[in-house]
Order: structure tokens, then sequence, then C-alpha cells
């Protein structure tokens, strides 16, 4: 569980110049759809009966080799599982799934997990998200964060629960840059001309620009992505970038071609077990917090089953099996005392691990720290057309 390996954040920006820049230039086909009325919802779950079979679509690494969690969940409920990681990136994902789900057929899927952000956004608004029965998730409300029940892009969990999450931050080489670096200024400051790494997802890089201005991303308007924009062109143009990344950011921070640059938590975590002298900051004017999501999509063949799955998966002990294998942030807080009564029984190497991952804030972020993170501006269909160029133009100059 401790060895490096791919993560699932290469592929969060593996759409950014392909198959996501081609669905920002084409848009979105379909009609926003209303919100299904409450006795709508309550009719559809009282049809559903449990058909002993789910099937799973992930990312890559999302789930322990041995299945773990799902071979529980099979023991307990009788519910034979299929698990594919066929995700590789939300743009992707959702360009292949549009035209079948407006086709008004099946995607093949129970439950699919998605990033917020705007491919999630166009799922729920183009009514391809099935409305969740809340009383039949009972292990979600008593065991989720409320930090995970007052999410912006789903208010009140009404299509999806999250599954991890992580936080966008600042990481940096501690042996050469020297001094503790606190605000998101560090990544515009001149002496670190040509040794500044930035993200090149345009999602990303605006939150940045507008969390530097003051600007709340969740709140923005086009006047503040113009104003972010100008910021990071300016960045740009002053030779402070060295390069616009992908994943690989962290190869560069690690090997020093680059001292500092956004970074995402988990990577630097992953790094930091490996003694890397690699540091991470949520910085003072804040930071990005994203989720991965799962959700039931429309005309899935066993929704009922989906749905206890996706509850059980917040019973903390599953939880914490999970969250040992994906090194991310839990959405179940009893995750990290479980995890330190494991620390407190282990010895060895193993011991050390778990102390780690315990005591590490890129894993358990302090309420100080969540205080301080925003979600992605959330877009409209006709704002995407506007918000992606801007970015997108810095990014690919």
């Amino acid at each position: 569980m401790t060895q490096p390996r791919t993560r699932r954040d290469v592929f969060r920006l593996a759409g950014a110049s392909a198959a996501g820049l081609a669905l920002a230039a084409c848009g979105v086909q379909g009609q926003k759809a209303a919100p299904p009325k409450a006795d709508a919802v309550a009719d559809f779950w009282a049809k559903q009966k449990k058909n002993g079979k789910v099937v799973f679509a992930n990312w890559p690494e999302y789930m322990p080799e041995d299945k773990g969690p799902l071979e529980k969940f099979k023991a307990d409920t009788g519910i034979a599982y299929e698990y594919k990681e066929v995700i590789q990136e939300n743009a992707e994902f959702f360009g292949k799934a549009d035209p079948v789900l407006r086709a008004g057929q099946s995607l093949g899927y129970d439950i699919v997990v998605m990033t917020n952000g705007i491919q999630l956004q166009h799922m729920i608004d183009l009514g391809y998200a099935v409305a969740l029965d809340h009383s039949k998730l009972p292990n979600f409300q008593a065991n989720a964060g409320q930090k995970y029940k007052e999410r912006a892009y789903d208010p009140g969990n009404k299509y999806t629960v999250p599954y991890t999450s992580g936080v966008t931050g600042i990481a940096y080489n501690t042996d050469y840059v020297k001094d503790d670096i606190t605000s998101i200024e560090a990544l515009f400051d001149q002496k670190y001309k040509g040794r500044v790494g930035m993200m090149a997802d345009a999602q990303e890089i605006a939150n940045f620009g507008m969390i530097a201005l003051g600007i709340d991303p969740e709140k923005s308007s086009e006047a503040d992505w113009q104003k972010a924009g100008e910021k990071l062109k300016a960045q740009r143009d002053a030779g402070i970038v060295r390069k616009y990344y992908d994943q690989s950011y962290i190869d560069a921070v690690s090997k020093g071609d680059i001292w500092l640059s956004m970074a995402w938590s988990g990577d630097v975590f992953q790094r930091q077990l490996a003694g890397e002298p690699v540091k991470f900051v949520v910085p003072a004017e804040g930071g990005t917090i994203w989720t991965d999501n799962m959700l039931i999509p429309k005309g899935a063949a066993n929704p009922l089953d989906a749905l206890m799955l996706m509850d059980y998966l917040y019973q903390p002990a599953i939880a914490a099996e999970l969250d040992e294998f994906i090194q991310y942030v839990t959405p179940v807080p009893a995750v990290q005392d479980l995890l330190r009564e494991k620390a407190e029984q282990a010895k060895g190497e193993e011991k050390q691990t778990l102390d780690d991952m315990v005591n590490s804030p890129l894993m358990f972020p302090s309420d100080a720290d969540y205080a301080k993170l925003r979600s992605y501006t959330p877009l409209t269909t006709q704002q995407e057309q506007v918000f992606n160029p801007i970015f997108q133009s810095i990014t690919q100059a």
C-alpha cells in the first residue's frame, strides 16, 4: 500500500488537449432537464427491487487490489459485483456517455464516479443522474462529515455522494526554497522566475487566479474570470512560469527542475512517504478542494443495489480500508481514529506509514484548512464557452 504507483490524478488532466477541448469547442447537446419532483423520486424508488448485482465504473487505482470492500459487501448483502476501471478522464467519459444517455439507452453501469466540475454539472443538468433516496442512505447520514453534505455543486447531495476528495495547493522543494511558503503570491514572485509550475487545466488555474485576487470561484462572474485571466497572463508574460503541467509537475518539483508549483495533495503525500524533499501547503488565501462523486446514471439496471453499495462504503471500517489504499481525503471523519488505532497495534514500517497517514493534513485537513478551500466555478454550457477560452489562451499560448 505504501509504494508509489500510478495515481488517478494523471487522468484528471488527460483530456485537456484532446477530448476535453473538443467538447469545450463543440458544446453539449440536449436541453437542461427540470429537477424531478419529490413524489416522482419517491415513486421511482418505491418500484425498485434488489436484483443481486451491481456494476461499478471507477477510476484506476481507486480500489484495493483484493477488492476487500466489495468482497465484504458481497458477503454481507449477497449482491454480486462487477468492478470496471473504465473512467480515465471526465471529459472523455462524458463525451462517450452523452449520446448514449441522450438516446435513452443504458451505459451498462449502475454506479459511476465523476469529479465535481463541468462534466458532472452536465450530467445533473441534462437529467442523466438519478435523484437519490436518502432514506436508504443511513450510513451516509450517520458518518459523512458535515462538509460533505454541503457541496455547492450538488446541494443536499440530491444526486451524488462523495467517494474521495483531494486538495490543490502549493508544493515546493525544500532543497531550493528555504522560505516557508504561506501565500499564493509565491507563485507570482519574480524571485522564482522560470522555476514555477502551473496546471494546464482551465478550472484549476482559474481557481488559483481568482483566489489570488480574493475572489471566491464558486460565486464568480465573467468580469472576475477576465481579471483572473489578466493576472495569470501577466505571470506568464513575465517569464515566471516554466511550464503548464499535467501530473508531470510532481517529478519536476522533486528533481528541482521547478522549485514550486500548483500541486495535488495525494501526489505530494506519496513523495513524502518516499522521503523526497517536497512540502505541501494550502495558501493563506485559499486552495481548491475537488471531490470524486458516486452517482447512479439514468437507465441503470440495478439502482437499488447501487444505492446499497454507495451507502455500504460509508461504514467507517470500510471507508478506512478504502482510504488506507487511496491515501486521499475521506468523507468519513471517523476513519482517522480507526487508522490511529490500527497504527497503535502495528509495528515497523507499517506503523510508521500509518502514523504518517493519521498525522498528515494531506489526508486529514484541519478545520482551518477546510475553511480556506473552495470548489470550482459552476458553469452553464453557455458560460463554459466564455470561461474556457480565457484560461486556455494562457496555458496553450
